[in-house]
């Protein structure tokens, strides 16, 4: 596989993202400038321009129309893909730290970190509403309690929400009454770093500083599958075309200049997501992978790392012909 290198960024990578087409592939990072680029042959196509701190979390819509930011600045953006303009800037009292749009497209749910008197929010606005995207209103508010969200997904039909939580704790609201749980899960031992759908967004994975990624049916929240590894994992994506699933992780940052790249376990790993055996590796980043995502087309995936470096990684025509012997 040889890689394309992605150079737009001067901090950490914290999130990457594909459209749903796959033409476009966003990155966000510890600097404050957000990128969009063509996913086909690594060209930037632009940059959003505002926000005065780190980006922790960026989605698109299912059009292509919109996009949406959330950072340490204390506040969530929502810009104009095809203008790079802004459309409107919700000013929170704690840094955002997961954004997504709704299947739909309509509406925007993103969480806030606790901070000395502030706690955590989960907030759900719609984008078509001016009062929701001043700040003064919203569709839902949920009380998050003591743990706070790191991860978060919407469930099926816009109807529920699925949130992972510094505690390891997975949580799962009814849009319709905030104040109600529909169910609660502890199998992670330590905070959820990301969670992401498979292909029809039945199943979905989780991505843990406990050494661990699983596999949860979305309706029920039941474990079905785990995938262990001997350092945090960051994020961790389901293949689209194969029983396949792509880890990324590493050490943590702070130790990262006292280990070689070798010993620090910076490869993406990947597993059968239904044996769950690691099968293979991939080298290149020089520091621990913050994100992953497979190309919808399941022909390539990309990695953003520690490094500041984002990888498009193409498979070869082998990796089609593999067969998992059991």
């Amino acid at each position: 596989m040889r890689p394309i290198v992605l150079h737009g960024h001067e901090r950490p990578i914290t999130k990457i993202r594909y459209n749903k087409d796959g033409d476009l592939l966003f990155s966000a990072s510890k600097d404050n400038i957000p990128n969009v680029w063509y996913s086909i042959n690594g060209e930037r196509l632009g940059t959003f321009d505002g926000h005065s701190g780190a980006i922790w979390s960026i989605d698109c819509n299912w059009d292509s129309t919109k996009v949406v930011t959330g950072g340490a600045d204390n506040s969530l953006r929502l810009w104009d893909l095809q203008t790079g303009k802004e459309i409107a800037n919700i000013v929170t009292n704690s840094p955002v730290r997961t954004v997504t749009f709704s299947y739909s497209g309509k509406l925007v749910f993103y969480t806030t970190d606790s901070v000395m008197k502030f706690p955590s929010e989960l907030i759900v606005f719609d984008t078509t509403i001016g009062e929701h995207l001043t700040g003064n209103d919203h569709v839902a508010r949920f009380p998050s309690g003591a743990q706070k969200p790191t991860a978060a997904l919407w469930g099926e039909l816009d109807r529920s929400l699925i949130t992972g939580h510094v505690n390891g704790q997975i949580t799962k609201w009814d849009l319709r009454k905030p104040h109600d749980k529909l169910n609660v899960v502890e199998e992670h031992k330590k905070q959820i770093n990301d969670m992401q759908y498979n292909v029809d967004q039945t199943m979905f994975i989780t991505a843990s500083m406990d050494n661990t990624a699983k596999l949860f049916d979305a309706n029920s929240l039941e474990l079905l599958k785990v995938y262990k590894t001997e350092r945090p994992v960051n994020s961790a994506a389901i293949s689209p075309i194969r029983d396949h699933v792509v880890l990324g992780g590493g050490q943590e940052a702070m130790q990262v200049t006292t280990t070689s790249a070798r010993e620090g376990k910076f490869e993406a790993r990947f597993f059968h997501l239904v044996f769950e055996e690691e099968f293979a590796r991939v080298k290149g980043h020089f520091g621990p992978i913050n994100s992953v995502a497979f190309h919808p087309d399941g022909k390539s995936y990309s990695s953003g790392g520690e490094d500041g470096l984002v990888r498009i990684q193409t498979f070869d025509p082998p990796y089609y012909e593999f067969k998992f012997e059991y």
